[in-house]
């Protein structure tokens, strides 16, 4: 994607072909700014930080990091250590988990002398694999569009409301939920983008409007609670969203307050898709609501917001009580009797078992031993 008239992608190699560089999604929407990461410990800190955040390319981040660890001790304890360190950083996103079992898997049957190379290799594949998926999701999600684009009266726009960011910057390129929007739009549909600003971190109001806004897709930005009313009110014709982890049985998680929207959308009829790579499926989970690990954040970030004052100067402030105490629970997961449908790499879906297994039929053999 481009960011004034320039195309980027969330994580690309440094010309020393030992590093990376990344955008710092934490400084946004004010700053555009990228960084380098030389190390694993840099690497773990992005992650944990959020300077990069999303499923997708917290996946590949995760599998540079293990390269950059490769890079500076290829042993079998210093590839034990990158897998553990890196593994703590982000609880929810499966994805984490899938890049670093493939690095591992790989890796480990390798010479030590060639773990370096192979490791940045497999990196850069993962990267440009999920650039890949991400377009063909786009390709899928764009058919559900036009189908809603097609029962309004011309040049009406279609609305869609999606909730926290599941565009180009929670993935290498291109996004998941936002990249049939991005089609729709490139190809003339008018297309209209409600956007969630997402609490606690608002990752909607500061990330999504910001990368759409760059694309030239309309949009505006309502608050967490709106989107309930706008249904009642006809105005959302669909609703699209991405997930950090997804069951085999089709319960989606995702960032806290996905949940909701899925109860205002089936309360409305209103059409609610959940956008998915392959590799965010977690086959071995079969209850999203029991088994899936909720990542329970720092409170300061209910508590404070960081915004621009008046004179330019980026600024954070308390917007709580004094001495207020705050939950702040990273995700929650939406019941696959919720969702309309799945939109993966591999087409649409059912949210169920066989709907996967019938987009997945590789994963029915497995189970089966075969």
């Amino acid at each position: 994607m481009k960011v004034d008239g320039k195309p980027y992608r969330t994580i690309w190699p440094a010309q020393d072909r030992k590093s990376v560089e990344i955008i710092d999604q934490t400084k946004l929407p004010h700053e555009f700014t990228t960084l380098r990461l030389t190390s694993l410990a840099e690497a773990a800190h992005a992650i944990k930080s959020m300077q990069v955040r999303g499923a997708p390319l917290i996946g590949a981040t995760a599998a540079y990091g293990v390269a950059m660890a490769m890079h500076a001790d290829p042993s079998d304890t210093a590839l034990g250590q990158a897998y553990d360190r890196l593994l703590e950083t982000r609880p929810t996103a499966i994805n984490l988990r899938w890049a670093l079992d493939d690095m591992r898997q790989r890796l480990k049957a390798l010479a030590s002398t060639a773990r370096g190379a192979a490791a940045w290799r497999r990196a850069a594949e993962i990267a440009d694999e999920d650039v890949a998926i991400n377009h063909a999701i786009g390709q899928h999600g764009l058919g559900l569009i036009r189908s809603a684009a097609s029962k309004k009266l011309k040049g009406q726009r279609t609305n869609i409301l999606t909730h926290c960011n599941a565009g180009w910057l929670a993935t290498v390129d291109w996004g998941t939920a936002l990249a049939p929007i991005y089609m729709a739009h490139d190809a003339g549909i008018p297309v209209h983008v409600w956007v969630d600003e997402t609490r606690p971190r608002n990752q909607g109001a500061s990330l999504t409007a910001w990368e759409l806004g760059r694309h030239g897709v309309p949009y505006t930005v309502i608050v967490d609670n709106a989107g309930g009313h706008l249904m009642q009110h006809g105005e959302v014709d669909l609703c699209i969203v991405g997930t950090d982890r997804t069951t085999a049985t089709g319960d989606v998680c995702n960032k806290i307050g996905t949940y909701l929207k899925a109860l205002a959308a089936k309360d409305n009829d209103v059409p609610f898709y959940v956008a998915l790579p392959g590799p965010t499926i977690d086959w071995t989970l079969e209850d999203g609501v029991r088994d899936i690990p909720i990542e329970e954040r720092d409170p300061t970030e209910v508590t404070r917001m960081t915004g621009r004052a008046g004179d330019g100067r980026i600024v954070g402030v308390d917007i709580t009580a004094p001495g207020s105490k705050a939950a702040n629970y990273g995700f929650d997961v939406t019941p696959a009797r919720l969702v309309t449908a799945l939109v993966t790499e591999r087409g649409v879906a059912p949210a169920t078992r066989q709907g996967l297994l019938g987009l997945y039929p590789e994963r029915k053999k497995a189970a089966a031993g075969e």
